[in-house]
């Protein structure tokens, strides 16, 4: 954004005389703990060390709401996710600057931790700038595999490779080009299990916006936008070793995302279907078809996030058992934070990654 309306600091992105709105007040700020280079109980370690007072782990969303000062809990839902009150600004901490954590909406967070590739997978980012999702999926491979990312504008490439550095990840092929061109037939993709898909959209659920960007997008610029993400959602679903596929927007508009599935669905038959995503997350899809309960949305007032909206798809196999509502890795290699579900109780790490010094 800064790049774009040619400014060098965040604070020009505000209009001087624009409050900051309910919402985004009352969203905290989320740090998702980068386990490629340190891990959860050393980041809380480093923070108490700086004077802050953690809190443990948080038992209900009201919990979040409730943080003040100097004060931080472990997410309700989220094992990597620390969650600080909404004012609290982490830019010149060392750890933000090492690459140590990363600044990310909780609702950002969701996609790459259910679509949940077990390390060594080959995995499509297919919208990737700026890479946070990226770097969250290297993560979870533990830099074991290989992702290919996509973005088709030079500066967002070169913003990702700078924001992907510093967070150590590596098998990570960058390639600046419109997903809608690359070939789902090339070899190169051939073993590619996963793909994560967060294509351009509205906006809509976004609690700060910037300067010009709409505030309620008209009915053809929705239809637009619609038709985009029917048509990159086929076309991932064309690669053919793709097993699991997470589809999600920052929109709140029922045509970019509940419509967008359904419509896609039908097209490809039984070849794919939905996957209940996080059974205990609080809020579901519309019911705009039979099946969208199984999608998962995001908002300010219910989730404390900002406005989003994922839902799961996988591919069918005949004769196969009921899909399971978990990613693959959770399952494989259970997460602090992790039991039969997202969610239950965290355990102590054994192993521990390289200490941050203040």
């Amino acid at each position: 954004m800064k790049v774009r309306h040619k400014v060098s600091r965040n604070e020009d992105l505000l209009a001087p005389e624009k409050a900051v709105s309910t919402a985004a007040s009352q969203v905290p700020r989320y740090v998702r703990v980068n386990i490629l280079k340190t891990c959860v109980d050393d980041v809380i370690e480093f923070f108490k060390r700086q004077g802050y007072a953690y809190l443990g782990k948080a038992a209900s969303v009201e919990e979040l709401k409730a943080l003040s000062g100097k004060k931080f809990l472990l997410d309700l839902h989220l094992p990597e996710l620390l969650v600080f009150p909404s004012q609290t600004d982490l830019h010149d901490n060392l750890l933000y600057t090492s690459g140590h954590i990363i600044l990310q909406d909780k609702a950002s967070c969701l996609p790459a931790f259910l679509l949940g590739p077990v390390a060594g997978s080959h995995v499509i980012d297919a919208c990737a700038a700026p890479g946070n999702k990226t770097s969250h999926l290297a993560a979870i491979l533990k830099n074991k595999g290989q992702i290919f990312a996509f973005d088709v504008d030079p500066k967002r490439v070169a913003t990702m490779n700078t924001l992907l550095t510093r967070a150590g990840v590596t098998g990570c092929q960058l390639v600046q080009q419109d997903f809608l061109t690359v070939d789902p037939g090339d070899r190169k993709y051939s073993r590619v299990t996963h793909i994560l898909l967060d294509p351009s959209c509205s906006g809509s659920g976004m609690v700060t916006r910037g300067p010009g960007e709409e505030a309620a997008p008209s009915a053809e610029r929705l239809q637009a936008l619609a038709g985009f993400q029917r048509r990159v959602l086929s076309h991932a679903l064309s690669f053919p070793a793709l097993q699991r596929l997470v589809y999600s927007t920052c929109s709140l508009h029922q045509e970019e995302n509940e419509d967008v599935v359904q419509a896609v669905l039908q097209e490809w038959g039984s070849a794919f279907r939905l996957v209940t995503a996080f059974p205990s997350w609080p809020c579901r899809g519309l019911a705009a078809f039979s099946g969208a309960e199984s999608c998962l949305r995001a908002s300010p007032a219910e989730t404390l996030t900002h406005g989003f909206f994922v839902a799961v798809l996988e591919r069918c196999r005949e004769g196969a058992a009921a899909p399971s509502s978990l990613p693959a890795a959770a399952k494989e290699n259970p997460q602090p934070g992790e039991g039969t579900e997202p969610g239950a109780a965290p355990k102590k790490r054994k192993k521990k990654k390289q200490r941050v010094k203040e």
